[in-house]
C-alpha cells in the first residue's frame, strides 16, 4: 500500500473516532451535569527510508469543554448546582473523582452521598456527614453547609491542575493524573441542578461534516484500490 493510503487510513481512524465523541455528546444532552467533548487532531510525522516523509494525522486526545450549563431550579435541598469553575470532589473505591453533576441524598448512616452511594468530600477531603437531628439544611455560596444556622462542613470544590488532564470514567465522573487545586471563585447554588453543557444543533451539524469527510476519504481509498488493481493486473499479462 502506497503513503497516500496509510495517510488517508490515519485520517479515517481519527474521524470514526470523532463520529464516536460527537454521537456520544448527543446521547448525553439530556444528562445532568454533562460536559461535551471533543477531540484534537494533531500531525504526526514520520520519516521514510529513501523517501519523502509522510504526514499522518492522530486524533487521540480528547478535550473537556468548561462551558456552563444551563442551569434548573429543583427546590431540593441536597441538589447543588456550581456556577462558575470548579468540580465537585467525590470519593470513590478508585479513588477521589470529579463531577459537575450535585443531585446528592444522605445515605443511612448520615454522608452525602451520589446517586451510585459514592461519598462527597468537603474541602479538606473527608467525607461530609449530617448529623440524624439536622434540619433546616442550608448551603452558601461558597459551599458552606449548615443546619439550623450551625455550620457543618463545606462542599470541595476543586479543578485539574492541568487544565485538559480530565479522563472520563463515565457520563458525568472524572479522574485526573495532574492533581486538583483548590476553586475560590466558584459559587455553590442550593436547590437548582446543571444540565448539559451540549449544543445539539452544533453537535449534528458537526457530525454531517465528519461524515462527509469521512465519505470523501472513503472515496479516495476505493479509487486508489481500484488504481493499483488495474496496475497489477497490466504487469501479470
Amino acid at each position: 500500500m502506497e503513503n497516500a493510503s496509510y495517510t488517508t487510513l490515519t485520517r479515517q481512524v481519527g474521524l470514526t473516532r470523532e463520529l464516536q465523541v460527537i454521537a456520544n455528546n448527543i446521547a448525553n444532552s439530556a444528562t445532568t451535569g454533562f460536559r461535551q467533548e471533543g477531540l484534537i487532531f494533531g500531525e504526526y510525522v514520520q520519516r521514510t527510508e529513501g523517501g519523502p516523509s509522510i504526514s499522518m494525522a492522530q486524533a487521540n486526545i480528547r478535550n473537556t469543554s468548561t462551558l456552563q450549563g444551563g442551569l434548573t431550579q429543583t427546590g431540593g435541598q441536597l441538589d447543588f448546582a456550581i456556577e462558575g469553575k470548579g468540580f465537585f470532589l467525590i470519593e470513590t473505591p478508585s479513588g477521589e473523582r470529579l463531577t459537575r453533576a450535585g443531585s446528592f441524598s444522605l445515605s443511612a448512616v448520615g454522608d452525602l452521598v451520589t446517586p451510585d452511594g459514592f461519598r462527597v468530600l468537603d474541602a479538606g477531603g473527608a467525607p461530609i456527614f449530617v448529623p440524624p437531628d439536622a434540619s433546616d439544611l442550608a448551603v452558601s455560596s461558597d459551599g458552606t453547609l449548615s443546619a439550623n444556622g450551625r455550620p457543618l462542613s463545606q462542599l470541595g470544590l476543586v479543578q485539574p491542575t492541568d487544565p485538559i488532564d480530565l479522563i472520563r470514567e463515565d457520563g458525568v465522573m472524572f479522574r485526573t493524573t495532574s492533581g486538583t487545586d483548590p476553586v475560590l471563585d466558584g459559587r455553590v447554588l442550593q436547590g437548582f441542578l446543571e444540565s448539559a453543557n451540549v449544543d445539539p444543533v452544533s453537535q449534528i451539524a458537526r457530525m454531517i461534516e465528519v461524515q462527509r469527510a469521512y465519505e470523501m476519504g472513503q472515496s479516495f481509498l476505493d479509487a486508489e484500490n481500484e488504481r493499483i488493481r488495474a496496475a497489477l493486473k497490466t504487469f501479470i499479462r
